[in-house]
């Protein structure tokens, strides 16, 4: 079996394995946490953010989509495993003599970071071929802390309703409260956080240096980390305090990385072209291809006169044609960058290889391309 094949199937196994113990771990801390009722609306508002979060990672992900299976099985990582692995090392802190005070300001933060960036480094040795940059980081990190989110939203909300948090009685108005604070005004608390270990990951990936791609990974979970930690202790402090916080640094601070991820996705484009008029001067491509490759409208443009002109089937190879030469484009990319992995030219050829396969049954509309 190619060693990329055995990679994939070894990931697929673990995190499998993984996110089934982990489920069953959070069915029974969710089971144990409240009354059916309290914890199926709790569910139900929880999952309220997921889908425009989910979109908006998406949106970011439209030059190379990321397989679908890998970005659920970021959403299941979070959502169980890294869950299941938190309130596992949280309860050892607080058994071990720490604080409340502390196991929320820093036990937490560096538990359920660590926990979550395990599946991006799991990416990072088993499947890193998926991995083509920063951007990629920053989409896989997100969904992780998507499914993080929406498991711990659950737990919070149910608490609330109950009036089990220490908070007050409960009811619709402590529901109420929490959902604004958690589902309305901070959704994005934790991809937020876990974005910068995607960051380092994506700086690793792409960098030729041995100690970037070492440090690189590591600073971004202490900067997520670290981050984490002062939300978590500006709520000790009560609302206003934690308002302060907000507004001052941790809002500023997300639209400072929405800024910069949405950088990097405009930055894709002139990336792409460069690789490609490269890879089709070597000759492994027509050149004439490339406007309907690295320009999003063109490429939808290009799909839909393909099945208006063949059906099903020409839109299906216009498609794989498409998604074939992106991925070269990446690779080449890193080829030109000179931190081309190791299985670099077995890669390349096969995506060759199905272009030269596809490209006699597909055309495309025509020499002028739909500007923008």
């Amino acid at each position: 079996m190619h060693r990329g094949r055995r990679d994939s199937v070894a990931f697929t196994v673990v995190v499998g394995v993984l996110v089934l113990l982990g489920g069953l771990a959070m069915a029974l801390v969710v089971g144990l946490s409240g009354a059916p009722r309290s914890l199926a609306l709790a569910a139900v508002l929880a999952a309220v953010p997921v889908g425009p979060l989910v979109g908006c990672f998406m949106w970011l992900d439209r030059y190379e989509p990321e397989p679908r299976n890998l970005l659920v099985a970021g959403l299941l990582w979070g959502a169980f495993v890294a869950t299941a692995a938190a309130l596992v090392f949280q309860g050892i802190g607080l058994v071990g003599g720490a604080s409340e005070r502390d196991s929320l300001s820093v036990v937490a933060p560096i538990t359920e970071e660590a926990t979550k960036g395990a599946f991006l480094l799991l990416l990072l040795w088993w499947r890193r071929h998926e991995l083509d940059g920063v951007l990629d980081g920053i989409v896989y990190a997100g969904m992780v802390g998507i499914g993080f989110a929406f498991t711990e939203n659950i737990l919070y909300l149910a608490a609330a309703y109950d009036g089990t948090d220490g908070l007050g009685p409960g009811g619709t108005t402590a529901l109420t409260g929490t959902f604004i604070l958690r589902g309305v005004v901070s959704p994005f608390a934790h991809p937020f956080f876990t974005a910068f270990i995607g960051i380092g990951v994506g700086l690793a990936i792409a960098s030729r240096r041995l100690w970037v791609r070492v440090l690189a990974p590591l600073a971004g979970f202490a900067v997520a980390a670290f981050l984490h930690g002062l939300w978590n202790t500006s709520t000790l402090s009560g609302t206003g305090h934690f308002f302060i916080v907000y507004g001052t640094l941790m809002f500023p601070a997300f639209l400072a990385v929405v800024a910069f991820a949405v950088y990097r996705r405009r930055s894709e484009r002139p990336l792409l072209s460069a690789a490609l008029q490269d890879a089709a001067d070597r000759g492994l491509l027509p050149s004439s291809d490339i406007p309907w490759l690295v320009d999003l409208r063109a490429r939808r443009h290009a799909r839909r006169w393909a099945r208006e002109q063949g059906g099903s089937l020409a839109e299906r190879g216009m498609r794989d044609y498409q998604a074939a030469a992106i991925e070269l484009g990446y690779l080449h990319h890193r080829y030109l960058r000179g931190t081309a992995p190791a299985d670099f030219s077995v890669r390349g050829q096969e995506h060759v290889e199905e272009l030269g396969r596809i490209r006699p049954y597909i055309s495309f509309p025509g020499q002028v391309v739909p500007t923008r």
